[in-house]
This record gives C-alpha cells, sequence and structure tokens, in this order.
C-alpha cells in the first residue's frame, strides 16, 4: 500500500478499510512508516474523525500489535474498569479488590499520573515495597488465588499505542475522540475481558470539560467494547471538585484505606458502588456490606503483600511519608463553599510534586491536600479549608495563591 494515499484518503474526509488501517498501525509499529508520516495522518483524523466501524479497526490493530492476556480454560469471568482520569481519584485502590470478592478475576493494567490527573501505580508504588512489574506466570498465579492484580503496562502490550501516543502528545493530536478511543480500548482489551465499566468525568478538573463530551466519547468507547465482544457499561461522572477529601499518593491511599475499612467519603465510596453495580452480579447491598465488613480490606491486604507490599504500613501510610510543612488553607470569610477547582487543586498538587511535569521527575508521595472541604459545606471565618502538605516553603509559597483562587465561599 502507498501510505501517502492513504494519508490524502483520510485528509479528504473518506473512509479507510480494516486492511488500511491494520497496515499504517504494523509499518508504523515495526518502524517501516516513519513519524513524519503517522504524524500527517494522525492529523488528518484529528480533522476528519472516523466512523465507529473505523475506530473499531484501529483498536483492533493497535491490540493485535504485542501481546493479549491468555488464561487458563474455564477461568471465572475477567472484569476491569477504566477512568478517564480525575483529581483525588483513587477509586481503584478499593474497586479491583472489591470486584475480586465476586467469582470474578480483576486484571488491571493501570497507569501513572498524567498532566493533573493522578495515577493509580504512582498511589500504589507509595506502598513500601509494592512491585508493579509482575511477570506473566507470577500474575496470573496471583489472579488464581487471591483474583486480582494491579500493575502496569508491560513493553510487550499495546507497543503501537506506546509510540503512537509519543507522537500525538507533540503533534498537537491529543484530543481526537477516535484517537482516544483506540488508545484507551486497545490497552484494556488487551486484557481480555469479559466484562467492563467506564467510568467517564467530565468537568473542570478532567480531560472532557462538559457532559455532552463525556457522553460522546462514553458512547464511542462503549460500542468499541460491545463490537469487539466485551460486555461494555459505563458512567458518567462530575469533577468540578476533587473525588474524596485528600489529593496526593500516600494522602490518597489513606484515604483510600478508610473506604476499604467502612469509613470514608460518601462520594468515593457511592461511585465505587456505582461502577462495582455496572459489571458485578451481585446486589448493591451486599457490595456496601463487603466495604464494610473487612472483606474488601482482606483481599486488598492479600493483594499487597502478594506484589512485594508492606501492608503493616497501610494505616500510617501518612506517617511513613509525611511531608515537613503541613499549613490550614483558611477561609478569610463565613459562609458555604461555593467553589473547589479540581483543576487548579490538581495542578497545585503537581507543583507540590506530587505529579511530573516532565516524564523524569520523581513523585514526592508525602505532598498534597487533605482534609478538603466539599462543595454546600459550611465554613466559618479563620476554619481550614484544607491542610497542605509540602515539602518546602517555596512550593508551600508558589500553591496558596493558586489554592486561594480555586476556592470561592458564599
Amino acid at each position: 500500500m502507498h501510505v501517502p494515499s492513504l494519508i490524502e484518503k483520510k485528509r479528504d474526509g473518506h473512509k479507510l478499510t480494516a486492511e488500511e488501517i491494520k497496515f499504517l498501525v504494523e509499518g508504523f509499529t515495526d518502524g517501516d512508516i516513519p513519524e513524519y508520516q503517522m504524524s500527517a495522518w494522525a492529523m488528518a483524523v484529528f480533522f476528519r474523525g472516523m466512523n465507529a466501524v473505523e475506530t473499531k479497526h484501529l483498536t483492533e490493530a493497535m491490540m493485535n500489535s504485542g501481546r493479549v492476556l491468555k488464561y487458563p480454560k474455564d477461568s471465572p469471568p475477567k472484569i476491569d474498569k477504566h477512568s478517564t482520569g480525575g483529581v483525588g481519584d483513587k477509586v481503584s485502590l478499593v474497586l479491583a479488590p472489591l470486584l475480586a470478592c465476586d467469582d470474578a478475576w480483576v486484571p488491571m493494567i493501570s497507569g501513572r499520573g498524567l498532566g493533573i490527573t493522578g495515577g493509580t501505580l504512582d498511589k500504589l508504588e507509595s506502598i513500601p515495597g509494592f512491585n508493579v512489574n509482575l511477570d506473566d506466570r507470577r500474575a496470573l498465579k496471583q489472579l488464581d488465588k487471591i483474583g486480582v492484580f494491579m500493575i502496569g503496562q508491560t513493553s510487550d502490550i499495546c507497543p503501537a499505542d506506546k509510540k503512537l501516543y509519543a507522537l500525538r502528545d507533540v503533534t498537537g493530536t491529543v484530543p481526537s475522540q477516535a484517537l482516544i478511543v483506540a488508545s484507551v480500548m486497545s490497552k484494556k482489551l488487551a486484557e481480555n475481558l469479559d466484562r467492563l465499566v467506564l467510568d467517564v468525568k467530565f468537568g473542570s478538573g478532567a480531560f472532557m470539560k462538559t457532559r455532552k463530551e463525556a457522553e460522546q466519547l462514553a458512547s464511542a468507547m462503549t460500542e468499541v467494547g460491545e463490537g469487539m465482544g466485551v460486555t461494555t457499561a459505563h458512567l458518567l461522572s462530575p469533577m468540578d471538585e476533587p473525588l474524596g477529601r485528600n489529593v496526593g499518593n500516600a494522602l490518597e491511599v489513606a484515604e483510600a484505606v478508610e473506604v476499604l475499612q467502612g469509613r470514608g467519603p460518601d462520594d468515593l465510596t457511592k461511585l465505587i458502588v456505582d461502577l462495582a453495580e455496572k459489571v458485578s452480579k451481585t446486589p448493591r447491598k451486599k457490595l456496601q456490606a463487603r466495604l464494610k465488613d473487612g472483606t474488601t480490606w482482606k483481599k486488598f491486604i492479600s493483594m499487597v503483600y502478594a506484589q512485594d507490599g508492606d501492608a503493616t504500613t497501610l494505616e500510617k501510610i501518612t506517617e511513613e511519608h509525611r511531608a515537613p510543612i503541613v499549613e490550614p488553607l483558611k477561609a478569610k470569610k463565613r459562609g458555604k463553599v461555593k467553589k473547589m477547582d479540581a483543576e487548579l487543586i490538581g495542578r497545585a498538587s503537581v507543583l507540590l510534586g506530587g505529579g511530573r511535569q516532565t516524564s523524569e521527575d520523581q513523585i514526592d508521595f508525602a505532598v498534597g491536600m487533605s482534609a478538603i472541604k466539599k462543595i454546600g459545606e459550611d465554613v466559618d471565618l479563620g476554619e481550614p479549608l484544607m491542610m497542605v502538605h509540602a515539602r518546602t516553603e517555596t512550593s508551600l509559597n508558589t500553591v496558596l495563591p493558586m489554592l486561594q483562587k480555586a476556592v470561592a465561599i458564599q
């Protein structure tokens, strides 16, 4: 096939066949198609889009560019969840062990923080010793024994996605819906799932700013999942304020532990149960009971030990990672919290060191914000709106104006 002709075909708004898409993905992954041609093709897709059939073919080609997980015959149903990313989103830490309490396997392959959104792997690595890099044999053995693993993407899973994402990141084509869908779904479907639930965020702290954009993305991802034989459900969830009350790696693990022990913020617990209900055969009341009675907590501890983590640190994780400076952000007047901007709080967390500004940056597990007030709550003059955990006075003074701007009191 002639690559310039395929670029022109998409540029002019025509549909590409499964064979043409497969040729492009394979050629780029193997290094036969240079980056400048793939960049031009990605830009053509950005402007012209792809229909549902093309998006499915692109997802399939990217999924098949590497290894697809294999399981023994007659193994339990495989279930997972994907979130489009948010601020304070520690859902996976609780949802994965909760789903594994069913007669199901949860082979969760997670990512690192991206922009202002935190990454599940970074949070897990704040647990001393936790190993997110398991080989096939060990991962499968763990699934068989406790029904869940939480690991990072290996180099042989969806190599096309890794290569194409790096290109999109520097060519202004990240927001393309077709490319987003194929990127997300190729990685999830490489887990060889039976059921998948998608948590699609919208609002200031989300990739999709409006509910309409989130609905379009959720529908497109659901259609691809169903088209590839996976029972796929989705849930739209708001991200105008952080999820829960803590933002930052160890701080979010501490909050996840609260939920696993039957405590924790209502908004976080509700979202976890809402998502579980979409893919679990277990009634809602029983799912809620498993968070209260210690069943899910025990499963989480088993997973931490299985992946070399020190579970004895879980209930004192904020002592294990303690920021030298913990300062309150005080309310400047009495009233009701009207705004708690997730985007600005997420940005502040990154500036404190809780996220990466470049791919080489080291994560500071201790920093972030805790005890964040929720929209609608009453505050008194001088009452803490949140506690800011910082490594240095300089970083604290950098983020305080941003955090003041993030809050509005009525």
